[in-house]
């Protein structure tokens, strides 16, 4: 069932935060994967990064991402679920996926615990180069865009609602009772 509404984008634009909101407005249940990730590893994100690697936290990311099951949902993702196909394929099987779009310049401003957040990216890896390998990413398995410059949460909680492609997805879910 094509219940979920799935939130993807650059770490601190918003996901988690208005994922919350989100949910509660819709009376869905929420799901951080970032936290179903540290719940399975009993460890902080940036913790497995640094004990463990980046590579192990890409293979556990993947497979919980990979692996979730949810319905009535709104999920929030890690800003690095988009690597992985199999996973974006389970998402989508799951609901409507929303990228929140902020410029880099905001995403530089939002960004102040970049070292401490469980970020995924490379050795030497600036969040310029991060942020274009990102970008087309998002955009390729977006079902919407939504733009987070100069929008509050409640701002965007009611444009998620009011897209399209979400209202379509209520309409068919009404339609087949």
């Amino acid at each position: 069932m094509v219940d979920c509404i799935v939130l993807i984008g650059m770490p601190g634009c918003g996901k988690s935060t208005v994922g919350v909101v989100l949910a509660k407005t819709s009376g869905k249940d929420f799901v951080d994967t970032d936290i179903v990730i540290q719940e399975h590893e009993g460890e902080l994100l940036q913790d497995i990064i640094n004990n463990k690697g980046l590579l192990y936290f890409k293979e556990i990311e993947e497979k919980v991402i990979s692996g979730l099951k949810r319905e009535r949902s709104v999920i929030a993702t890690g800003g690095s679920a988009v690597y992985y196909p199999g996973a974006m394929n389970n998402l989508k099987e799951l609901g409507k996926i929303v990228y929140i779009k902020l410029s880099l310049e905001t995403i530089k401003k939002r960004l102040d615990n970049i070292k401490s957040r469980g970020i995924a990216m490379e050795a030497g890896q600036t969040l310029e180069t991060l942020y274009e390998q990102r970008i087309p990413l998002y955009e390729k398995y977006a079902d919407i865009v939504v733009c987070g410059e100069n929008k509050d949460i409640e701002d965007l909680v009611e444009e998620i609602l009011r897209s399209d492609a979400i209202n379509d997805n209520i309409v068919n879910r009404e339609l087949m009772k």
